[in-house]
């Protein structure tokens, strides 16, 4: 027995005025930069330069110049070694091609190199030093595109808070969507949307949101809450429209009718300012600068060497003309979950959706919906129109009818008197559709079944709008658990195009699928792709529903479950392969098993998760759908999910 022992000589960078000791990263660790970045200590040894007890000295002219030091720069005070530590810096580089992270020590004028490992680096910093790279002819572009982690393009694409300035850290919640945000405290969305009319920022603070908050998420800087999870409707929202979030901050207390927030054992109000941080669920007292974010001409280049190498489609979440322009700017391929039930909340919209549902019968009812038609044909027309013959995947309404009537005294008065009916008859017919578990209650297709006609008119606005624009739909029906549901919702839709063909002359063209949500679904996807031409996996419902987990309600018991090791992630967050994922596997197979042309997709948030992308990958989806600020990201991790399986196959990177 032997062990191997390597015997070096020391050298010492504290003899004399010719001698020194540094640490240098070969390119810009910030920015990415090809420039060498670091500091110099003159007779000095290692640990001296990180003890803070000198001051340390710039290594170029250039880096002296840009910090105003007085002091020589090594450049100018030893010449030759750094002659030498710049021809060393080109040498590693080629060698180990990627940036270095090196120590030296310069005794006697000589230069000896003591360290080098791979630098780390910011997002900004990881995609120009892999695209310069690739222009170099160092690397190959597929490389290139394995380098660069896809969460973390996140930083290139919100606001950050600028990591030397000051943190009152006064609460902690969920990073729900990223980005930093300060503002002023209001606790309504009419509050948010009328100091954004005044160019005030703000943060909207909610115990939860609802749909009816769209307008004040809009107009607010970020949201706060103190309910929910990963995939609770803040969160969703707040990164379909690239809002920071922080959801779930338990410790946050909020009184609405007093108008205060008590954190931390201080209580706030809509005179005090805070901060939140989407990327780590801090919330923070006060205003905290933040950094914007730059996306450069590196972004672009290695997105293209992405898309060249990925098999899967990338598609967004979105259903306002603004989502849908950004969903482009991102470089999504379509629409994979327009929710039309956001479309209904508009002030000019929500009278007539509440009317339709205190109507007394199905004539009442469709004189209701007769007003929403254009609108909503209005809505599908430019959804159309932006995407410009990319596929647009519509779920017709799902949410339960509760969710649009008045909460307030105040809400049901206006509304009964913009109806024409009693309040009191209001107020009972709001009681009538409450549910004990409206999550499992009557919606999705269950109330096309029931309401017919709420599905015929959202078919027709598709329909119209298409024979007006030239657009081929594809429309999906949510909640299916069974074919015979899915059958029954497709002749009212079916019957619907002829009419529209027949009236308008049009050549409609339209795909029918439906969204797989429930396990049963997923176990009988046989029988219901005999009616659907497309799946697409809701993975927010059916990780509640094979969980038996309220994703509102996750917040309170999964960090518990994490820590324990009962799970590795939030299975909101990150898919569940072994259960969710098994569900999922099954209904791709079976579906295509009874018809081997079925387009499979995938439209919960997890389409933006690169773990989850990377199974969507392994079992053949055709594509992830994403809120639109997520796009990059699932392009990226699609593109690695291919490459890898490539390396596996014995392929080479380029």
């Amino acid at each position: 027995w032997g062990t191997g022992v390597n015997v070096q000589a020391m050298v010492f960078g504290n003899m004399g005025g010719d001698c020194a000791t540094g640490v240098a990263f070969t390119r810009n660790p910030s920015t990415g930069e090809n420039a060498l970045y670091g500091e110099y200590l003159v007779n000095a040894q290692g640990e001296d330069v990180v003890a803070g007890i000198r001051t340390p000295q710039s290594l170029t002219a250039a880096e002296a110049e840009a910090r105003g030091s007085s002091l020589p720069p090594m450049e100018r005070a030893m010449p030759e070694a750094f002659s030498r530590l710049m021809e060393m810096r080109d040498r590693l580089e080629r060698h180990f091609r990627d940036m270095q992270d090196i120590e030296f020590t310069v005794e006697t004028g000589r230069l000896w190199m003591l360290q080098t490992r791979s630098g780390k680096r910011t997002a900004q910093a990881a995609l120009q030093i892999a695209v310069d790279l690739v222009e170099e002819g160092t690397i190959g572009p597929e490389e290139a595109v394995m380098r660069v982690e896809p969460q973390a393009l996140e930083q290139l694409l919100h606001p950050t808070l600028d990591p030397d300035a000051e943190r009152d850290v006064i609460a902690r919640g969920l990073p729900a969507s990223p980005g930093a945000a300060s503002g002023r405290i209001v606790f309504t969305a009419d509050a948010a949307e009328q100091a954004a009319a005044n160019g005030e920022a703000v943060i909207l603070v909610r115990s939860e949101t609802s749909p009816e908050d769209i307008h004040g998420m809009h107009a607010a800087r970020g949201i706060l809450t103190s309910r929910g999870g990963m995939t609770s409707h803040a969160a969703v929202v707040a990164r379909g429209m690239g809002r920071a979030c922080v959801s779930g901050a338990g410790a946050v207390r909020i009184d609405v009718e007093d108008g205060v927030m008590l954190a931390d054992g201080r209580t706030f109000t809509t005179e005090d300012r805070i901060t939140i941080d989407g990327g780590t669920g801090e919330v923070m007292a006060g205003e905290i600068a933040t950094i914007q974010p730059e996306v450069t001409g590196g972004f672009a280049r290695l997105m293209e060497w992405a898309d060249g190498a990925r098999r899967l489609g990338v598609r967004a979440n979105a259903e306002t003309p603004r989502d849908a322009e950004a969903a482009r700017a991102f470089g999504a391929e379509g629409i994979g979950l327009c929710r039309t039930e956001h479309m209904f909340f508009d002030t000019d919209r929500i009278l007539a959706m509440r009317e339709m549902i205190l109507a007394d019968d199905e004539a009442g009812r469709r004189a209701a919906l007769a007003k929403l038609l254009p609108m909503q044909r209005q809505d599908f027309a430019d959804l159309f129109r932006i995407m410009d013959g990319l596929p647009v995947t519509i779920r017709l309404l799902d949410p339960p009818l509760h969710e649009f009537l008045p909460r307030t005294e105040e809400e049901t008065a206006e509304v009964a008197e913009a109806a024409g009916v009693d309040a009191v008859k209001l107020r009972r017919r709001a009681l009538r559709l409450e549910e004990a578990n409206p999550m499992l209650g009557h919606r999705g297709c269950r109330l096309g079944i029931t309401w017919p006609e709420i599905y015929e008119m959202q078919a027709r606005a598709i329909f119209e709008a298409a024979a007006e624009t030239g657009a081929e739909p594809e429309i999906m029906v949510p909640l299916v658990a069974a074919g015979s549901e899915l059958e029954r919702i497709k002749a009212v839709i079916d019957r619907t195009a002829a009419v529209v063909a027949e009236e308008t002359g049009a050549a409609l063209a339209w795909s029918t699928g439906t969204m797989i949500e429930l396990p049963r679904a997923a176990l009988r996807a046989a029988e219901i792709a005999a009616a659907a031409e497309f799946f697409s996996f809701g993975t927010n419902d059916l990780t509640q529903t094979a969980f038996g987990i309220s994703r509102d309600d996750a917040g309170s018991f999964l960090g518990a479950y994490r820590d324990s090791g009962i799970l590795a992630n939030d299975p909101f967050e990150t898919l569940d392969i072994e259960g969710v994922g098994e569900l999922v596997r099954i209904a791709a197979e079976r579906g295509r098993a009874a018809r081997p042309d079925l387009k499979l997709g995938i439209c919960g948030e997890h389409g933006g998760d690169p773990a989850s992308v990377a199974f969507c990958h392994e079992i053949g989806l055709d594509y992830v759908s994403c809120s639109a600020y997520r796009v990059p990201i699932a392009r990226l991790a699609a593109a690695q999910a291919a490459l890898a399986e490539k390396v596996g196959g014995e392929g080479v990177l380029v």
